[in-house]
Parts: C-alpha cells; sequence; structure tokens
C-alpha cells in the first residue's frame, strides 16, 4: 500500500474478486447442412480460424439448439435442405426470440428468386457454393464481432 491509496491491499483484492466480470461464452457459429461432410468441413474450417462450430442436420435440430445454447451468435445454413429448407427455418428464427441473430445462407443452386427471399428475411450473405472459405471467415468473424 502506497501513501496514497485509500485501500489496504486486503480491501483491494476483495473488491477485485467482488468486481470481477466473469469470461462470457465464446460466441458460436450454428452451422445447418443436411449433407454431413459440407457440415463437418465448414465446421473444421471456421475452428481452425478460432471460431467455435455446433452442427445441426435439420432445421429442427438446429431450432433446439438455438433454443437452448444461448452463446450461438451467428446461423449458417444451406438453403436446400428437407424437409424443411433454408428460408423455412429462417423464417422461424426471425419469428422467435432469436430474431435477431446474424444469418448466412449458402445454396449450390439457388436462382434470383431464393435469392431474394432471403434478402427480404435480413440475412447477411448469400453465399454460393463452393464457398469461398475465406469470405465465410470473414463476414463469421465480423459478424461475431472478432475483428
Amino acid at each position: 500500500m502506497s501513501d496514497h491509496d485509500i485501500l489496504s491491499d486486503a480491501e483491494r483484492e476483495a473488491l477485485s474478486a467482488v468486481m470481477h466480470v466473469p469470461d462470457l461464452p465464446p460466441q458460436q457459429t450454428l452451422i445447418v447442412d443436411d449433407d454431413q461432410v459440407s457440415r463437418e468441413l465448414l465446421a473444421e474450417v471456421l475452428g481452425l480460424q478460432g471460431i467455435p462450430c455446433l452442427t445441426a442436420a435439420s432445421a429442427a435440430q438446429a431450432l433446439q439448439l438455438l433454443a437452448s445454447n444461448k452463446s450461438i451468435g451467428l446461423l449458417v445454413t444451406d438453403l436446400r435442405m428437407s424437409p424443411d429448407n433454408g428460408l423455412d427455418l429462417i423464417r422461424k428464427v426471425r419469428e422467435s426470440d432469436r430474431a435477431a441473430l446474424p444469418i448466412i445462407i449458402m445454396s449450390g443452386d439457388a436462382g434470383v428468386k431464393d435469392a431474394i427471399a432471403a434478402m427480404h428475411l435480413s440475412v447477411v450473405d448469400f453465399l454460393l457454393k463452393p464457398i469461398d472459405t475465406e469470405q465465410l471467415v470473414k463476414l463469421a468473424r465480423k459478424e461475431l464481432g472478432l475483428e
């Protein structure tokens, strides 16, 4: 304790312990694709860049994860899935308590109508397959506040 300190060392330690803000859980990306190889590849690419990922094989599974895991900060979904497609998933997310969640949609065979429908649902971006992984990483880092 210096001459100018008004707190003792013990008081300073007690105050520091009380004021310590716990680390927030890492913001995760949820990747939804009914193609297992695509799902796992994207999760690995993002994971290697320090972006933790969860994966889901369907819209139903994704909705369950979104409801139970508040550390998901970004949704990346395929457009063509069955039985619910990516647009159906996005509509359900937009009608839920996770409505503000940033979403990136991807597709290998999307038309202009699909892209317009996705943009009306306020998606961050619409990526065509094969995915430009550098662009996906850049978008994910930006949306998760990692830049």
